[in-house]
Formats: C-alpha cells, structure tokens, sequence
C-alpha cells in the first residue's frame, strides 16, 4: 500500500462524541479532511451543526445526532440512527467526558458518580454497542480520548479533579483489555491522552498572555497544542497507517509527560 493511502479514509464513516466543540471539533475535523463521513454526536445541537456545516463544506457528509452518552437508552438510538442512516461504522471516537471540581476530601460521590457515568460507563457501552456493528462489517477502530492527566497527578489547588484523573485511567486500562479482546474481530482499541490545548477548558489563562506563557514554560515546546497537532494522531489511528497498533496509548502534550 502506498504511504499516502495509509491515510486516506474515503469511504470510511466515523463516530465522534462530544464533536461539537474543543478537541472533539478539531478530532471531527480532522477525519473529514482525511475522507471520512462524520456521526457527530452531543448534547447540544447548535454546536454539532456548526461543526456539521464544516464538514459538508469539505464534501464530506455529516450527521447530527443530540444525544446524552451517559444514557444507555441514548446509546442504543444512537446505534439504531447509525444503522439506518450511514449504515456501517469504521471508527468511533469516544471524545466526551466531564469534569467535576471539588477538594478531594470533600469530593461528593454523586459528583463521582455523573464523571463515571459519561467518561467510563457510557464510553464502555457505547464501545460494546459499536463493536458489534463493526463485527458484523469485518472490523474498525475505536479511539478514546484520555488525558496526561494519568500520568500528571497535582494538588487541589492546581486540579481538585480526583474523579476525572482516575477515570481516565479507567479509560487507559479499559483500551488496553478491549483490544485485546476484540483483536480477534479485527477491531483495534487505542487511545490518545492530550495535554493542555488551547480550547474552552483553558479559559482561565488562554487570553492571559502572562498566565499562559508561565503555563506553557512548563512544556518542552513551550506552547499549548492547537487543532493541527491532534487532527494528525487520530487520522493515524483510524485508518491503514496503524493497522498493527492496537491497546496503545499515546501522550499528544509536547512532552509534558517527559518532565
């Protein structure tokens, strides 16, 4: 195969929770430039289309689903709207997730609870729910998004957190036993964990030139990544490029985890 249709997902059609803004827009984007048609699935519409356009703009098509991915009932139309529209499913990017903040000894559990249900649970079921369309058509990829925040562990008063860190550790080992349990369905479980990106999350010091630049001294590259730094690893790993690389998670953060 030549190197450049390694990358190309013509004809492929992709699934990405939470698409409808920050990194799920960018990972959005992204694999409609590379070929692919896009389920773009979130709980605010307004967002998903806006993101919608965008791609049909590429020529690519773009569906918009709304659609709360903590809820099974949820997923399950998700699936069944997958079914009759598109009709297959080659890659399912599990993008969502939330944060809730409170010091760690003062953590409520029903906090705990809802980060649980949308970064682990629902990611889990959603990803049953779309292996087993992508058995049924012979294989595809599932990408869920991490976070250095695995690694990277930091006080309350830096990140009160506690839930969403171990979650996405949640989401590290769940990558690592679902591939191999699904290797033989030929369907590969990766995973990528960013670090900081210029998105909404970053508000409170991204228009602060000061604040982020003492931020960003932090990272060997000295900056905060962009859309054009994640849009390449998901190309990568839904498509031929990475057809040997399954259960794997990689750290997209300018080498904040090397620190």
């Amino acid at each position: 195969m030549h190197t450049k249709a390694m990358f190309d997902l013509a004809g492929k059609v992709a699934l990405v929770t939470g698409g409808g803004r920050g990194i799920g827009r960018h990972l959005s984007i992204g694999l409609a430039e590379a070929g692919a048609d896009v389920v773009l699935v979130g709980r605010k519409a307004e967002a998903l289309e806006e993101v919608a356009a965008a791609i049909e703009a590429l020529g690519r098509r773009a569906w918009v689903m709304a659609a709360n991915v903590a809820d099974t009932a949820a997923i399950d139309g998700v699936i069944e709207a997958v079914r009759e529209g598109p009709g297959r499913l080659d890659i399912l990017v599990n993008n969502a997730g939330m944060v809730w903040t409170a010091p760690t000894l003062e953590y409520p559990l029903d906090g705990w609870d809802r980060v649980f249900d949308l970064n682990v649970r629902g990611l889990f079921y959603l990803s049953q729910q779309g292996a087993l369309l992508m058995r049924e058509q012979g294989g595809g990829s599932i990408i869920n998004v991490s976070s250095v925040s695995v690694w990277r562990c930091a006080d309350d008063a830096s990140e009160p957190i506690v839930a969403y860190n171990a979650s996405k550790g949640a989401v590290v080992a769940l990558t690592r036993d679902m591939a191999v349990k699904l290797a033989a369905d030929n369907i590969r479980v990766n995973s990528i964990a960013p670090g900081a990106f210029l998105t909404a999350m970053m508000d409170h010091i991204r228009y602060d030139e000061q604040k982020l630049a003492q931020f960003n001294s932090a990272i060997p590259q000295n900056r905060s990544g962009t859309e054009d730094d994640i849009k390449g690893v998901v190309v990568f790993l839904a498509g031929p490029a990475s057809a040997f690389i399954t259960g794997q998670t990689i750290a997209v953060d300018g080498g904040w985890t090397c620190t």
